[in-house]
């Protein structure tokens, strides 16, 4: 909207004082007038312009009557002075270019350049299906975290292991492959999801649609704190990766960890193309160095030409049973973390969305399956030794690479996998919170998609609690590792069962092999549930067990909050409100002048009681203007309030109330008037008594406030 600028009428005695304070100065575009002018002559053209002076054209046309060559030939043109800024579709209907969106201050156009620089141009709705990822581009945003999970899950194993000293170690070989063939399992399933859910969700619209509303839920809330703690946990584990290479930097391993999620939040703000793009390439160096150095080890194991060291030497402190397996094993099964991903994120593929998720969901578990048992059996044959500093994967790669350029390059994409593993929650996170929002049980700003068509509230919500957890746990990776697992197979047992009772209800062809698998599933993750729940409670998995009620609970409240308000709003053919509104407009001034005489005006264009009220704090102030409203407004009502305690805002917040109790039906229109300084520093120069009031006003159910400005530029 133009702020007023008129040509001033010199008014005697009236100095250029503000009818009340500075807000800011609204939005300004250079606009033509725009009016129709359908005439048929100069002199009916004329007359018909000072009609239809004070109508706008909604359609943004100029009807412009222009005389011919010879005298009394006229003609017609219309013209599009807005066309920049909005592409018309129809009558009524337009399509908003960037330019309307382009920032009006020096300020904003900076800031809007700085955000263009860091995250690019804003892309426009109808780019996203471009922006959607292919196969290989999908298994680095989706896939890094599974892939990675070997960084920390085959050293889990060996940790729980050697409480019962060095003879235990030997047991990760087995303990790997069991992991392998849970992992086949639950990727069976997920492939399910993805191809009977096309629309994603994963676990939490299998439980909800299969089980019950709460279960998914419950799923969704185990979810969401997986995907920040797969943040915190890849980002720290990547820290630890180059810290091992290069101990120096041991120090400052909370602040490169958070300089790592800021980063990551950055790269995924960008969207999920450009994003994929970047992170491919350590994701494939890092399938490439391991995968090399598989060979190497295996190689080195078979010809002899690679000697390992002798077994560490770790005093047992428990014993070697059932049970200490079974805590090895939950451990360990924490490098299935993130395979859920792709079925919460089907629809960020390219078409055909299902078919290329599910192809991307087994070349993952391929992937994975093979660089676990490979790195348990290396990690086993080579006496690795999981209580120093040094991480397990660090030292197979000192031991195969030896001190070589191939083993920093190592170390290098292992931090690089770790860091973008996190990347898969920031495709998870938001597109799940999305479809929270969506479905009324998360606030509708996260499906809220930003100038690069992400999720950019559940991005930036997710970097942010994924640092606070960094700094809390100070990146220690043990620390954080058992509050993961908890989440991660309370999903998968959900989803299990949830698919369970989908081919029950079903029973398409094959359903009975599919339930018995998902069955199995759904019985194995369950007991690493319990397994993990049990031996990790005091070492922080109370917290997970903790906050996924509480989370639930919170989606309930604002399920409730939506639905109470939208049958609030919901409009029924038999209770229409009346066409019209019975009302009165108060129009606070300090005194008289051009911004309060501006304000009098718009409040006589409402066509209803107009009530002008002046709260005197100064004696001679008041007597002027009541003296100039006599003069320059004789025709409106002026109302002067005495305040001896110099309060403002408490007293016409009484009178507007006791107005209002003498009809309670009417509505309070507030007219504040107010005037946009030249420049932004000048607003400090003065008070902010309407923005008091609009504030004080706003939540009122019978009271409108309305700011009208007047400009104080030349």
């Amino acid at each position: 909207m133009n702020t007023h600028h008129p040509s001033r009428k010199p008014l005697d005695g009236v100095k250029g004082e503000a009818g009340m304070t500075d807000a800011p100065a609204p939005l300004s575009l250079d606009n033509e007038p725009i009016a129709d002018a359908p005439a048929k002559s100069p002199e009916s053209s004329a007359s018909a312009s000072e009609a239809s002076a004070n109508v706008v054209n909604p359609d943004l046309t100029v009807t412009e009557i222009k005389q011919g060559t010879r005298p009394g030939d006229v003609y017609v043109r219309r013209r599009e002075p807005h066309r920049r800024f909005f592409r018309r579709v129809g009558p009524g209907h337009f399509v908003a270019t960037e330019a309307a969106s382009h920032s009006p201050t020096p300020l904003q156009r900076v800031y809007r350049g700085f955000k263009a620089f860091f995250i690019g141009r804003p892309l426009e709705s109808e780019q996203e299906i471009h922006e959607r990822l292919n196969k290989i581009k999908a298994l680095a945003v989706f896939s890094s975290d599974a892939i990675s999970s070997v960084a920390y899950a085959i050293p889990e194993i060996m940790i729980a292991l050697a409480l019962a000293g060095t003879a235990a170690l030997g047991f990760a070989i087995p303990i790997s492959v069991a992991i392998a063939l849970l992992l086949s399992i639950v990727v069976f399933s997920y492939r399910q999801t993805v191809l009977a859910y096309p629309s994603g969700g994963g676990s939490y619209i299998v439980s909800r649609e299969n089980i019950s509303t709460h279960a998914g839920l419950i799923a969704a809330a185990a979810l969401l704190i997986d995907y920040i703690l797969t943040v915190s946990v890849s980002i720290s584990s990547g820290t630890d990766a180059i810290t091992s290479a290069f101990p120096a930097l041991r120090p400052y391993a909370v602040e490169i960890s958070l300089l790592f999620v800021g980063i990551m939040t950055v790269l995924n703000l960008r969207g999920a193309r450009e994003s994929g793009t970047v992170f491919a390439i350590p994701t494939y160096a890092f399938i490439a160095s391991l995968g090399l150095l598989t060979i190497l080890g295996f190689s080195g194991l078979l010809f002899g030409f690679l000697q390992p060291p002798g077994p560490p030497v770790i005093a047992p402190q428990a014993p070697l049973d059932y049970w200490l397996i079974l805590t090895a094993f939950a451990a360990g099964s924490v490098a299935m973390s993130g395979t859920e991903a792709i079925s919460n994120g089907v629809p960020a593929f390219k078409p055909p969305e299902s078919k290329n998720a599910s192809r991307t969901l087994v070349a993952m578990a391929i992937i994975m399956a093979t660089f676990i048992v490979a790195t348990s059996t290396l990690a086993a044959r080579f006496n690795t030794d999981p209580t120093l500093d040094e991480t397990v994967v660090s030292q197979l790669g000192r031991m195969i690479y030896g001190n070589t350029i191939l083993y920093y390059v190592f170390q290098f994409a292992t931090m690089g996998i770790l860091v973008v593993a996190a990347n898969t929650a920031f495709a998870g996170f938001p597109r799940l919170a999305s479809i929270l929002a969506r479905d009324n049980f998360m606030p509708h700003q996260f499906s809220f998609r930003g100038d690069r068509l992400a999720f950019s509230v559940g991005i930036g919500a997710l970097g942010a609690m994924a640092a606070l957890l960094i700094f809390v746990f100070q990146g220690d990776t043990h620390l954080l590792v058992p509050l993961y697992a908890v989440g991660v197979f309370l999903a998968f047992t959900l989803s299990q069962s949830g698919m369970v009772l989908h081919w029950l209800r079903l029973k398409t062809p094959g359903w009975k092999l599919s339930a018995f698998i998902n069955g199995i599933g759904a019985i194995a993750t369950a007991v690493i549930l319990i397994v993990a729940a049990v031996t990790k409670f005091t070492h922080g998995a109370w917290i997970v067990l903790l906050l996924i009620p509480i989370l639930v609970a919170l989606f309930v409240t604002i399920y409730r909050h939506y639905s109470r308000v939208a049958d609030k709003l919901r409009v029924e053919p038999g209770k229409l409100l009346p066409n019209t509104i019975k009302q009165f407009a108060l129009v606070p001034i300090e005194n008289v002048n051009y911004v309060s005489l501006r304000a009098l005006a718009f409040a006589r264009s409402m066509k209803a009681q107009i009530i002008a009220v002046h709260v005197n704090t100064d004696a001679e102030r008041a007597q002027l203007t009541k003296e100039k409203m006599t003069q320059y407004a004789p025709d409106i009502q002026l109302v002067m309030l005495d305040s001896p305690y110099r309060q403002f805002v408490r007293p016409m917040l009484t009178y507007v109330e006791a107005l209002h109790n003498q009809n309670a039906d009417a509505f309070v229109t507030i007219i504040l008037p107010e005037f946009v300084p030249t420049h932004f520093w000048e607003r400090a120069l003065h008070g902010s008594t309407a923005q008091r009031l609009r504030a004080s006003f706003e939540t009122h159910p019978n009271v409108a406030v309305v700011l009208v400005p007047y400009s104080l530029q030349d």
